[in-house]
């Protein structure tokens, strides 16, 4: 069980950064206007147009917890034993699949609106892997 853990946490630290910096999707308007947006840039986006409050909860919930998530189960495997990481790991863990809805959200909102086309990128992808790696870490981490 140690040498999978030591396998998925570098899987979903890798992923998690992929995750965040590869294109999520490609948005085509127009059929001539093309975006393809990092979770990042999508972020920083709508910081900068004045949402400031869901460029916060966006930033929290797709970034923070996650990234929160993973250092706690790196803390967790290193230290070895019961300590505080584990308790603040399954608090952590309970808001683990709002940053996958709020993507599939943003998709299905894109695909839905008829204003523009959306596709899936390696980003998307990337960042699932991190998020599906974490849970069965934190999963495994919990029942050491």
């Amino acid at each position: 069980m140690r040498f999978f853990l030591a396998f998925l946490l570098p899987v979903s630290t890798f992923s998690f950064a992929l995750g965040l910096t590869q294109p999520l999707m490609r948005f085509e308007r127009l059929y001539f206007l093309e975006d393809r947006p990092t979770l990042i840039e999508m972020v920083t986006s709508l910081y900068r147009e004045g949402d400031a409050v869901l460029a916060a909860i966006v930033a929290l919930f797709s970034i923070g917890f996650p990234a929160l998530k993973i250092l706690l189960i790196h803390v967790a495997v290193l230290s070895g034993a019961k300590t505080r990481s584990l308790a603040l790991l399954s608090m952590v863990s309970k808001w683990s699949m709002l940053d996958v809805m709020l993507v599939a959200l943003v998709l299905f909102a894109a695909k839905t609106s008829g204003l523009a086309a959306a596709a899936i990128l390696p980003g998307l992808w990337f960042y699932a892997a991190a998020t599906l790696s974490t849970a069965i870490a934190a999963t495994l981490c919990s029942r050491n």
